[in-house]
């Protein structure tokens, strides 16, 4: 059997950034920043959400946005209803061609006319 195929396991503290709770446990990713516990060196790993402010588990309606993607999303869809005013709709659209048309069509009759 080859050796030293599974990863190292290393203390971590997982902290939820948008509440700051904090889960104690095992992870074999490395992580930047250290905090020493009871004598024994656990790597700090930052999270956006997790069961302690996920809206599944606590019941409680809640916005997290670190990334600001709600309000990317809003501001989009501004936009889109902004043009979608100005914008004129299929029917609107055909009956200003027909009465075009029909000017022309009356036009041409007048000077036929004459």
């Amino acid at each position: 059997m080859k050796q030293n195929t599974h990863p190292t396991n290393h203390p971590a503290i997982f902290v939820d950034t948008s509440c700051g709770v904090e889960f104690k446990t095992t992870s074999t990713m490395n992580g930047e920043d250290t905090r020493d516990i009871d004598g024994v060196t656990h790597q700090v790993h930052n999270i956006e959400i997790s069961s302690a402010s996920h809206p599944f588990y606590t019941g409680k309606e809640m916005l997290i946005d670190t990334a600001r993607r709600v309000e990317k999303f809003q501001a989009r869809m501004q936009k889109q209803e902004d043009t979608a005013k100005g914008r004129k709709g299929k029917k609107a659209k055909r009956a200003t061609r027909a009465a075009t048309k029909e000017k022309e069509a009356n036009t041409e009759t007048k000077e036929d006319v004459k």
